[in-house]
């Protein structure tokens, strides 16, 4: 029995997510380089640096997501919202280090009291934040990598 995986909305929505991933790093890997031109010590802010370096793994990672949804056993519906929890919180955090890259306000995100630009953040709403992002990350991977097993024959 042969299966369309391209016609799997999960297996779709992380190529897709893969490909804007990768274009961002690809871009934001020329932000990256014209700030290593255009200073003294060849550098370039914190947060564009990691923007850079996310984008690329990221893609990396929703390529992963997109294999493994591909070889689940469970339902579409189960596969697209593990595919799609974790590329929500990959793209939020992208988008983050990019703003913060704009602003140039900070190079620790994580110092408090925690900022975007002149506006303060609730106290604990990173804290919030990385709960949810751990939670749908490893939640939706779990759940994938459960479902490949399960098509192996090892669960």
């Amino acid at each position: 029995m042969t299966i369309d995986l391209l016609s799997e909305p999960a297996v779709r929505l992380s190529l897709v997510a893969t490909g804007v991933f990768f274009l961002s790093g690809l871009l934001t890997g020329v932000w990256k380089y014209l700030h290593f031109a255009r200073s003294a010590d060849a550098t370039a802010p914190a947060y564009v640096d990691i923007a850079h370096r996310a984008s690329l793994m990221y893609s990396f990672a929703s390529l992963l997501l997109s294999a493994f949804a591909a070889l689940s056993a469970w339902s579409a519906v189960v596969d697209f919202w593990a595919v799609a929890l974790p590329l929500l919180f990959f793209a939020g955090a992208i988008v983050g280090y990019v703003v913060h890259g704009l602003l140039r306000d900070t190079d620790n995100q994580f110092r408090r009291p925690h900022t975007v630009g002149p506006v303060a953040l609730p106290r604990h709403g990173l804290l919030l934040f990385m709960v949810a992002l751990a939670a749908a990350e490893i939640g939706g991977f779990v759940v994938l990598f459960a479902g490949v097993l399960r098509t192996l024959g090892l669960v």
